[in-house]
């Protein structure tokens, strides 16, 4: 499948870039960003051509990577779709239900198969921790995501400083969360320092589960843990360390399934679109403090 890469920063470059130029099934043909340069090196590095004409790279791909700040993503993928080309998209889908409707309409009607790259669900360790999860009767659960991006290449995005923790970590809780405890109807939210936030979210299935979330603690108390809890005892997901690229690999090989079956796959633009609605009501509950139910 011939992949065609939108983006130019570290993400793109450390993540998307070298899994697609390795990957056995996959050709990456081109980089397209929106300063030319910046596409025309990262390009060179994979020695692959850049483009600042999106339909001129659309022309000569099947599927597109995308590795963009959420707000420019949406509209970009819709402009994909629409030219019936695969999306593998990064989280979140849009900052939106709305925009991120738009993707699904688009998605849909062309036809095409969709992936959204969080990065826990395709990992091996998660599998497993969903596959015990999914044995077992679950009655809540819990995560906490702490960073610190100061002195990162993250530091300076300037999405992630407007919406912070909750839109950028959200969609990683959400992502272990929601197929294990099932689909989130409501939430309540209060603020701590910085960016902190914390969530607890009743299930569908009953279950309630609590979330704590943020980029701005002290280096030293970075971490990531998340739980459930039920008839079994308690089942801890340990989140592998170390590189994503090869759990980007292996969305790219459930994106070229998909598109070779016609079928839909757990982490499809519809289940995105649904994280996305979920982060909208948390942020609603944050602002108004009162517990707010999720449309659909």
């Amino acid at each position: 499948m011939r992949f065609g890469l939108l983006g130019t920063g570290h993400w793109a470059r450390t993540v998307h870039a070298p899994a697609l130029a390795d990957h056995p099934a996959a050709d990456l043909v081109g980089v397209w960003g929106r300063d030319l340069g910046r596409a025309k090196a990262l390009g060179a590095e994979f020695d692959v051509p850049g483009f600042g004409d999106l339909d001129e790279l659309l022309g000569a791909v099947d599927a597109v990577a995308i590795a963009l700040p959420p707000d420019v993503q949406a509209p970009l993928a819709e402009r994909a779709a629409a030219a019936g080309k695969h999306l593998l998209l990064d989280k979140p889908v849009a900052l939106s239900t709305a925009a991120a409707d738009r993707v699904v309409a688009a998605a849909r009607s062309a036809g095409v198969a969709t992936i959204v790259f969080f990065t826990l669900r395709f990992q091996a360790a998660t599998a497993s921790w969903l596959a015990q999860a999914g044995r077992t009767q679950l009655a809540g659960g819990a995560g906490s995501w702490l960073a610190s991006v100061a002195g990162t290449p993250y530091a300076t995005s300037a999405w992630r400083q407007e919406r912070g923790a909750l839109w950028d970590l959200g969609p990683h809780a959400l992502s272990v969360l929601v197929p294990a405890l099932g689909a989130v109807v409501a939430v309540q939210g209060g603020t701590g320092r910085g960016d902190t936030v914390h969530l607890v979210l009743t299930h569908e299935s009953g279950a309630v589960s609590t979330v704590t979330l943020s980029l701005t603690v002290a280096p030293m108390s970075t971490g990531v843990e998340f739980f459930v809890h039920g008839d079994a005892g308690r089942l801890v997901l340990l989140p592998e360390g170390g590189s994503a690229v090869p759990a980007f690999g292996l969305a790219v090989d459930d994106l070229l399934a998909a598109a070779l079956t016609g079928g839909s796959h757990p982490c499809d633009v519809v289940f995105g679109r649904d994280v996305v609605a979920v982060l909208e009501t948390a942020a609603r509950a944050l602002g108004s403090g009162c517990r707010e139910s999720v449309g659909r």
